[in-house]
């Protein structure tokens, strides 16, 4: 999927902020996890360490470790509980080649 996975249908008058995921600026909204902001951009959460598939996260809250991204220092965050903030900067792991599912 080249578009984006999620489409916002509620709450869209928060404030807008502006992150960096994989070196490209995404708008996202105040409040968003940053589940939300990525896959209200693109079409994947991340790529998977195991096998390079696509991922789209699984739980949802934070217990299953399908959600992990890395920050600017290297720090892994699970984006389905972290709250975007303005100015992050988020990978991803989808500079990977993945195939096209």
């Amino acid at each position: 999927m080249t578009g984006p996975r999620f489409r916002r249908v509620g709450e869209t008058s928060r404030p807008a902020i502006r992150i960096t995921i994989d070196g490209e600026v995404c708008e996202a909204l105040a409040g968003d996890t940053l589940m939300t902001a990525i896959l209200t951009s693109r079409g994947r959460l991340r790529v998977a360490e195991f096998g390079g598939g696509p991922r789209a996260g699984f739980c949802l809250m934070g217990a299953c470790q399908d959600c992990w991204v890395r920050l600017e220092d290297g720090r892994r965050l699970r984006a389905c509980t972290t709250p975007a903030a303005n100015g992050m900067a988020i990978f991803t792991g989808a500079e990977e080649t993945v195939d096209a599912r």
